[in-house]
């Protein structure tokens, strides 16, 4: 390591569980968040499932002084609950919003509601350009039979793509949020591989927090243990992910979680336990910057190896929800198809007194109205469906066409030289070649 500048960076990530009039102690939270923030005097602040913007003008306000530049995300219909707050100015910002986002008629759940998405702000610390990441990702609701499991693979798929292609000109990347993934589950497999994003947790020298690292505790008074079967102590699904470049080295000092309820307070700051990380930032010299890209080289066929089994898996995952969401969508064509066959039907029963020269009606008005407005309904409803399983077949369609050429691109170069190129160079056509991939082997 050569000698450098060095800077330390706090870096602090919460679920808030801030659904107002839902919420327990909502507003006596949000009051507690706020002391915390202004006492502690972290470098950036992320947040997720601040629902209301009259909650985040009000964090606003308080950490006016401390953190004087913020930025609030805006998404779906009750918005995307992400706010940055930071020390440091933020230059840009920008949103993407996943393709597929759960159902909306699992209201109780919420999450299609939400407008998940990846929020990015892009920061100047010193001389480092730092490219900022917020997410939320959907929640799982049984892991036994998790429905939703391929649409959170095409929200990690789709998020591993906005970071790549978006913080190639960083000199750090920080990725915090409610990943809703277990540290070994597909999608963080495929999210950290991809992008070479280091978890602070298995990386920190110091960890002082909740045993083995876990963000979502059975001790939390707002959460039902019963919600955390089989896993009786609780479950780490919340992160802090970072990665340095060619000029930057990062190294995780410490890292930190609250542990349930507030000292002085009767609950904690959330059903979420936060994440406090302690960064050191060290900028390298021209030559260790090559001695750390060669260090990536050396272990870049392994990576890819890696990489291929895991999009591999993930593509398998996406055909599986493909095929439920075809599936569905016949259902509701179906079904629609016997709505307008019942309508015809009625019609055609109504229009036999007109014919017999206004003979009398031969069922109840009030019961032929009622079927009407039946079949009505059930050609409404079925149409709706199918347009959104539509949209979902396509999603889940244009994921599976790009993870296919991912695997296509990435055993070709495994299997025509030796490889010298880090992870992030290897993912674009080599000169001279066809940019277009191999298909790969089924």
């Amino acid at each position: 390591m050569a000698d450098s500048n060095t800077i330390r960076l706090r870096v602090f990530s919460l679920n808030c569980w801030g659904i107002r009039y839902l919420s327990k102690h909502c507003r006596e939270r949000y009051a507690m968040i706020g002391e915390l923030l202004s006492r502690e005097e972290h470098d950036i602040v992320l947040l997720q499932e601040v629902w209301s913007e009259k909650d985040f003008l009000c964090l606003k306000r308080k950490l006016s002084s401390t953190h004087p530049h913020s930025h609030y995300f805006k998404s779906g219909v009750i918005g995307s609950g992400m706010a940055t707050f930071s020390r440091h100015r933020i230059h840009d910002a920008f949103l993407y919003r996943y393709s597929l986002n759960g159902y909306p008629y699992m209201a109780h759940h919420g999450d299609w509601f939400g407008g998940k998405a990846v929020g990015m702000v892009i920061l100047n610390i010193g001389r480092l350009a730092a490219h900022v990441y917020v997410t939320h990702l959907h929640a799982e609701y049984c892991r036994e039979k998790d429905s939703y499991l391929p649409h959170r693979v095409v929200q990690a798929w789709e998020l591993q793509q906005f970071i790549r292609h978006t913080s190639s000109g960083a000199d750090l990347v920080i990725l915090a949020g409610d990943l809703n993934l277990h540290p070994q589950d597909l999608g963080n497999r495929l999210l950290r591989t991809y992008t070479g994003l280091r978890d602070s947790y298995t990386e920190t020298a110091k960890f002082d927090g909740c045993e083995d690292g876990i963000t979502l505790i059975a001790d939390n008074p707002f959460i039902n243990p019963k919600e955390l079967c089989p896993f009786e102590k609780g479950i780490r699904i919340d992160y802090i992910l970072y990665k340095g470049s060619g000029r930057v080295s990062i190294q995780c000092e410490s890292l930190s979680t609250t542990k349930g309820s507030v000292p002085d307070h009767p609950f904690p700051y959330s059903d979420h336990e936060a994440l406090s990380a302690d960064l050191q930032l060290q900028t390298l010299t021209q030559q260790a910057g090559r001695d750390e890209t060669r260090g990536e080289q050396d272990c870049a066929a392994g990576k890819l190896a890696e990489l291929v089994d895991i999009v591999t898996e993930a593509r398998t995952e996406v055909k599986v929800g493909l095929y439920c969401a075809e599936r569905m969508r016949y259902t509701a064509a179906r079904t629609g198809v016997m709505g307008m066959a019942l309508l015809l039907l009625e019609l055609a029963i109504a229009a036999v007194p007109w014919l017999a020269l206004r003979a009398d009606q031969p069922f109840p008005r009030a019961s032929f109205y009622l079927l009407g407005v039946l079949c009505f309904a059930i050609l409404i409803t079925t149409f709706l469906l199918y347009i959104f399983y539509t949209m979902e077949v396509k999603a889940l369609q244009g994921a599976e066409d790009q993870m296919r050429l991912a695997v296509g691109s990435l055993q070709e170069r495994l299997r025509g030289f030796p490889l010298a190129q880090p992870l992030n160079r290897l993912c674009r056509p080599l000169e001279g070649q066809d940019p277009c991939p191999l298909e790969p082997e089924e």
